[in-house]
């Protein structure tokens, strides 16, 4: 069994994240690239102490960098979790 606290990396606070928050109660996590959205539903109601009614998953890829010289690659791919509570329950982020 997973720890929490490694499904969830981070809680992603962005322009569209406040929206969303603020009009349908949903928020934005980046998560493990191996966690589903079993462990990650877990994980936000045991972290947060809430009730989530669903989790959306997207994978982004990472981005094309490269320098001056011959040397280029790409930054690291990540997997973003956008995870809906009930109505009344809310996560405090500041």
């Amino acid at each position: 069994m997973k720890n929490s606290a490694d499904i969830i990396k981070q809680v992603l606070l962005t322009e569209k994240g406040n929206m969303l928050s603020e009009a349908q109660n949903k928020y934005l996590f980046k998560v493990s690239m191996e966690a589903n959205k079993v462990e990650i539903k877990r994980a936000v109601e045991e972290l947060f102490n809430v009730r989530v009614m669903a989790v959306n998953t997207m994978r982004r890829k990472g981005k094309k960098r490269r320098q001056r010289t011959a040397q280029h690659g790409t930054t690291a791919a990540w997997k973003r979790a956008v995870v809906s509570l009930h109505a009344e329950d809310s996560i405090n982020l500041i």
